[in-house]
């Protein structure tokens, strides 16, 4: 499936839900900074995938703060490499944020921090 065709089925909850594991997760969230502004990949990004979770009854399965840390972290990652980089690249020289089993996102939360339920719904600095 091409990036376009990713977005697409992702926006118009046509994606199974089988087809978004985590590290299409940071794959959209790639391909969302890739094609706008920080603040307006974070925003559509975030609408689009509460709207994706709903869509397939998993309403309890987003989290504001582990989808917010994960732009944060690869807008940051994107700015600092000096030429645009595709996705293949970008997960090639970023294998961190592909491991789910051991997040990156531990060295900067505490578990119990991240899976609250205020988490879920505000995003809330790392606590670490």
């Amino acid at each position: 499936m091409t990036d376009e065709e990713f977005v697409a089925a992702f926006e118009n909850c046509t994606l199974p839900l089988t087809s978004f594991r985590h590290a299409d997760h940071v794959r959209m969230a790639f391909l969302y900074l890739s094609k706008y502004s920080p603040l307006d990949a974070l925003r559509n990004f975030s609408t689009s995938l509460a709207r994706f979770a709903t869509a397939h009854g998993k309403t309890s399965l987003y989290n504001a703060t582990i989808t917010w840390a994960y732009m944060l972290i690869i807008q940051e990652r994107l700015a600092r490499v000096e030429q645009r980089q595709n996705w293949v690249e970008f997960a090639a020289a970023n294998q961190d944020l592909l491991d789910r089993d051991d997040s990156v996102l531990n060295k900067y939360y505490r578990e119990e921090t991240r899976m609250s339920d205020f988490a879920r719904s505000t995003f809330v600095f790392p606590d670490k």
